[in-house]
């Protein structure tokens, strides 16, 4: 599971890449991880509720990466960082609203590999896109006491998957009509999207 991932871009060219207004976001670039917030690219509909109607500009918010745990996890229940189960109680009814959907921006991510290195520390890998250096996760978001968000999974491409991952978060493709897709269209089409990223287009550190 991803535990740390890098977004070095700022603001400004983040929100000019994905066609986002910047907003107040101060972003100047960094790594993210569990319980710390992080820029992401909303349709721009958060207040709108109802059918889908003309499509407001989409804008960069920060969002808490983490969101809190079902009432049945109990008080030890720890935050949700991803999405395993795209039919759960617990996140379909986000997903299948395109306003809680969310672009999440980054320029790698970190899994867990098999085995230790020599000071005996599990290993990592850093993986990015060689098609896009700055790319965007799928991310649904929730609107909790602090609004947060999370990475929808989905099953390891072959490098992944021979590094010793057993999920990988999903990446969409280089194309503005795929983000467009993911920010507003229908579930039915979205869920499409949530799928192995090219090997072939990864590299690993």
């Amino acid at each position: 599971m991803t535990v740390r991932y890098r977004l070095d871009s700022t603001a400004a060219a983040i929100a000019a890449h994905f066609g986002a207004a910047q907003g107040g976001d101060p972003w100047a670039g960094g790594t993210i991880a569990p319980g710390q917030f992080a820029p992401v690219i909303t349709a721009g509909r958060e207040a709108i509720a109802g059918p889908r109607g003309e499509h407001q500009p989409r804008r960069m918010i920060p969002r808490l990466w983490g969101v809190p745990p079902p009432p049945a996890a109990g008080e030890r229940g720890h935050s949700v960082l991803s999405v395993r189960n795209l039919d759960s109680p617990f996140w379909i009814g986000n997903l299948r609203n395109s306003e809680f959907r969310c672009l999440v921006p980054a320029t790698g991510f970190m899994i867990w590999g098999r085995g230790q290195d020599r000071e005996g520390k599990r290993v990592r890998h850093w993986l990015s896109c060689a098609d896009q250096p700055l790319f965007a996760f799928a991310g649904v978001w929730k609107d909790s006491e602090v609004p947060s968000f999370a990475l929808l999974t989905c099953e390891p491409n072959a490098l992944l998957r021979d590094l010793g991952a057993e999920r990988m978060p999903a990446l969409l493709p280089p194309d503005p009509a795929a983000w467009k897709l993911w920010l507003n269209g229908g579930w039915d089409r979205a869920a499409g999207l949530v799928q192995p990223y090219p090997s072939g287009m990864m590299r690993d550190g």
